[in-house]
């Protein structure tokens, strides 16, 4: 569908879906059979973030990117905190969220820890970081455990690979400190199904390992640390990467000057800021951020490059263009003012409207209706070009269709009350330049596929409902698109969508009879 793909813009942060929790072992972990301590989640004074301590029974925690974006890869991430703690956010859901903007499936793993005697667990691991040997006999006894648990996470992604639409031969790990001798313990110590296809240590602790053979399949690595890291951990990075090039194998390093244990997604105005980046550009050049089989938004682009024009110039224009002024600005300027007794009919929304024209051009050039609907847009977006789209045209109606994106979550959380205030807001410009309006309704949908789990269904009957009622009390036009189309689930019938939220030809179709009288009727008012 021509232009269909544009309204799966989120993109202000690309953000993260509904994350899924997933139980690592059925029943109890082995290894730790006696272990029977609860998990438990602190913020940390002395690290200044989000810690969880006392993992006893692992899981994973699914971060899936905008259906729209995925490429198939997957990544597990194992955060970092000496096998006491994990630092959740900056060594865990801020990658996961990272990772996602770029379209790539993110699990984080909860790994088994050591138990923590009281419910400070930094505080009270802190002494033994300046001991190397005495924490390393602290730990002994639960790196296995740990590194067992990222070949189990590998394995359950990839025999699972199907249900979360990835493929089996691009799934990765990452890990910060310890979580990178989770990391780089998977790469040593797999073989057949649990064995990464790519790895990231990063500021990775090997001492702890006692298995450092580089396997004869030994996958891509990507290694990244800091020369002045207080724990002296750069070494070992150096020496991992120089192994993996005495096997012949690939292997991508970098070295920041500044940014010390630790710096994971943290922003501390250095270089090492970038080396989340570092590891994107080194992904793409792995070939793990453009899909095999390319589906949703990346489907409509023939190459990766003009994938990311796209993406680079739909983030610019939130920060130059929001409203996106420019879209129709050459048209509006060569439009030519309506003729004398002429009824000018414009059509202001979102992709159902942009669509609309691109499905059926022959029915918009016969009635010489005029759309401008933009892929994407929220209310407050078309409000904000109302003036610039319909009253700078002198329309004598508009036919205003929005409220879709705004319950997607597309600009941010959604509210009725101002999605509602949007809409007032455009009837009231429409009426103070004598332009008639008619009102529509957002049109079903169970869900959407660029973000999902939103539960949309009683949010727009309850939209709709505000609009009919205002209609009704201000003698105005209810079109109703929303009851015709309506299937079982509450969602659009699927002889008339190929997505559950836009129209096919044959849904507007049914559509367009409904406008026309609608316009009818709207002429005739007063």
């Amino acid at each position: 569908m021509k232009n269909k793909f544009l309204i799966l813009l989120v993109f202000s942060a690309f953000v993260s879906n509904a994350q899924k929790v997933i139980p690592l072992y059925q029943g109890i972990a082995p290894g730790s059979e006696n272990w029977n301590w609860q998990e438990k989640e602190m913020f940390s004074e002395t690290f200044q973030t989000q810690v969880v301590y006392n993992v006893s029974q692992p899981t994973l925690t699914m971060y899936a990117p905008n259906k729209a974006l995925a490429n198939g890869t997957a990544v597990i991430i194992c955060p970092g905190g000496g096998f006491h703690t994990l630092s959740i956010n900056s060594e865990g859901i801020e990658v996961a969220e990272w990772l996602n903007s770029k379209g790539i499936t993110a699990f984080v793993l909860k790994y088994r820890l050591v138990k923590s005697l009281t419910d400070d667990p930094v505080k009270e691991a802190f002494p033994l970081f300046e001991n190397r040997k005495k924490l390393d006999s602290v730990n002994a006894a639960v790196v296995p455990l740990a590194i067992a648990d990222g070949l189990t996470a590998i394995q359950y992604v990839r025999d699972h690979a199907a249900e979360f639409n990835i493929e089996k031969n691009r799934i990765g790990i990452i890990g910060f400190s310890a979580g990178g001798t989770v990391a780089a313990g998977t790469v040593y110590n797999s073989k057949g199904n649990n064995r990464p296809d790519f790895a990231a240590p990063i500021y990775a602790y090997t001492g702890a390992l006692k298995n450092k053979v580089v396997p004869t399949d030994a996958p891509p690595l990507f290694i990244a640390a800091a020369s002045d890291d207080q724990l002296g951990l750069a070494p070992n990075s150096v020496k991992t990467y120089s192994d993996w090039l005495a096997e012949g194998k690939s292997a991508e390093l970098h070295v920041y000057s500044k940014g010390g244990h630790g710096f994971g997604m943290r922003k501390l105005d250095l270089p090492v800021d970038s080396w989340i980046e570092r590891f994107g550009d080194w992904l793409e050049l792995q070939g793990l951020l453009w899909s095999e089989n390319p589906t949703g938004l990346s489907a409509h682009f023939k190459t990766q490059k003009a994938f990311k024009q796209y993406l680079k110039t739909t983030e610019d224009n939130l920060h130059t263009d929001w409203a996106n002024l420019k879209r129709y600005a050459l048209e509006n300027k060569n439009l030519a003012a309506p003729k004398q007794n002429e009824n000018r009919v414009l059509f202001l929304g979102n992709s159902i409207f942009e669509n609309w024209k691109a499905l059926d051009s022959t029915w918009f050039a016969e009635k010489k209706y005029i759309d401008r609907g933009i892929s994407g847009q929220t209310t407050g977006q078309t409000l904000v070009r109302f003036r610039n789209d319909v009253i700078n045209l002198k329309p004598a109606i508009v036919v205003i269709n929005g409220g879709t994106n705004d319950i997607a979550e597309n600009n941010g959380s959604y509210v009725l009350e101002n999605t509602f205030n949007n809409i007032l807001s455009m009837v009231d410009l429409a009426k103070a330049n004598n332009i008639k309006v008619v009102l529509t309704s957002v049109l079903p949908a169970y869900d959407f596929a660029w973000r999902p789990g939103l539960q949309p269904v009683e949010k727009i009957i309850q939209l709709n409902n505000r609009i009919k009622e205002y209609a009704s009390k201000n003698k105005m036009v209810y079109l109703d698109y929303y009851s015709p189309l309506l299937d079982e689930k509450k969602g659009l019938k699927k002889e008339f969508t190929d997505d559950g939220v836009h129209p096919t030809l044959a849904g507007y179709k049914i559509m367009e009879p409904l406008t026309e009288k609608a316009i009818e009727m709207t002429l005739k008012t007063k």
